[in-house]
């Protein structure tokens, strides 16, 4: 099913952006791993809306509630359930456009899809549903540090036509979480604050970039041809909302230069294992994790929902005009952030639980 992820730690997303609730069923997370709403908690609430004013004015607290697998702190190893109520759902906001097709939205394609649709705000594919995702990979993050020393770290790396110069191997979450745009370069953060506050002031939106790394992952995770580890990445990155495009290691740029330029050099690590020189693959070689850091980047569209009027045509097919209303981020990279955390951690999680799981022999 198309709510549906992983191998061995599966999730199961539900929920629509102005319905009752939405959340999430984690299935084949380990027993006696401690976990409580805090820890959940800390990622949704980098997550939720009106952060700022460089986000949707929608006020949600975003308060997680665990159903299900834990019991006295602990996990399981049975499903956990996790729900998150819709508290400032304003779908009356959406009366106007019941019958007419947003542009670049999923109106149209949803209809054409299922012969029906809730018109309310984006139902499910808002991006209010990555509130379930988020919530399971905090789940993954505790997992993946405590079993593996694994940590995952993203920044908006890219805005509009300004670029962030950002050491990756030294960036640290509180250099990224003191930027109002989550981007730990101060100088670019603010040109980044300025476009898109002047965006927002005239009714139009921005788009850019997410750049993430995964320090720490061991070589081995990943499967040859179908499951390799990039295209599992690549799988979960264009999943999110407003995604268009992924690239990991020296990506595009990497077309540019020659194979003797482009090949990473093997030299002796410290530990005795084999180490490389440079990092062009991103970390990953033949669709398996060579132990050096993975960094990823995920382009993002300008949102779609902006309130200068354009063109559309309504169910009838009719041509009109559309100034679209709701409270809707004139820029969705500060608040993806997380949301490309969350699809690294579950992706390495299933992937750290399948290796262990065909490594069992001496």
């Amino acid at each position: 099913m198309s709510s549906q992820l992983g191998s061995l730690l599966k999730i199961a997303t539900f929920g629509e952006s102005h319905g009752g609730a939405v959340g999430v069923v984690v299935d084949g997370c380990p027993p006696r791993l401690a976990l409580e709403a805090a820890d959940i908690q800390r990622d949704l609430d980098r997550r939720k809306p009106g952060q700022s004013r460089l986000t949707t004015p929608r006020q949600e607290e975003d308060q997680v509630e665990i159903l299900s697998g834990v019991f006295e702190g602990r996990t399981l190893g049975t499903p956990i359930g996790m729900l998150v109520r819709n508290k400032d759902a304003r779908p009356s906001a959406y009366e106007d456009m019941r019958d007419v097709y947003r542009p670049s939205h999923a109106d149209y394609t949803t209809e054409a899809k299922y012969g029906i649709r809730n018109w309310q705000g984006g139902g499910r594919a808002s991006a209010r549903e990555t509130i379930g995702r988020v919530a399971a990979a905090a789940i993954a993050r505790k997992l993946l540090a405590e079993a593996a020393g694994i940590e995952v770290l993203g920044w908006v790396s890219q805005v509009h036509e300004v670029d962030a110069k950002v050491d990756v191997e030294r960036v640290t979450l509180e250099a990224v979480e003191s930027s109002l745009v989550r981007c730990p370069d101060p100088e670019a953060s603010n040109e980044m604050i300025e476009r898109i506050d002047a965006a927002r002031t005239r009714g139009d939106s921005l788009g850019g970039v997410v750049e993430c790394v995964a320090r720490g992952v061991p070589a081995g995770l990943g499967e040859p041809v179908f499951d390799k580890l990039e295209a599992d990445l690549a799988k979960g990155m264009l999943s999110l909302p407003a995604a268009k495009g992924f690239e990991i290691g020296s990506g595009f740029a990497g077309t540019r230069l020659s194979g003797i330029e482009h090949n990473d050099a093997f030299v002796p690590g410290e530990d005795g294992r084999p180490r490389t020189a440079t990092n062009r693959s991103g970390g990953i070689q033949g669709g398996i994790s060579n132990g050096e850091i993975i960094q990823l980047r995920v382009a993002f569209k300008p949102t779609a929902t902006i309130s200068q009027e354009q063109q559309t045509v309504n169910r009838d097919g009719e041509a009109t005009t559309l100034a679209a209303r709701g409270r809707h981020d004139p820029c969705v990279l500060p608040r993806a952030v997380p949301m490309v955390e969350a699809m690294v951690l579950l992706t390495l999680a299933d992937h750290w639980l399948r290796q262990h799981a065909t490594n069992v022999l001496p």
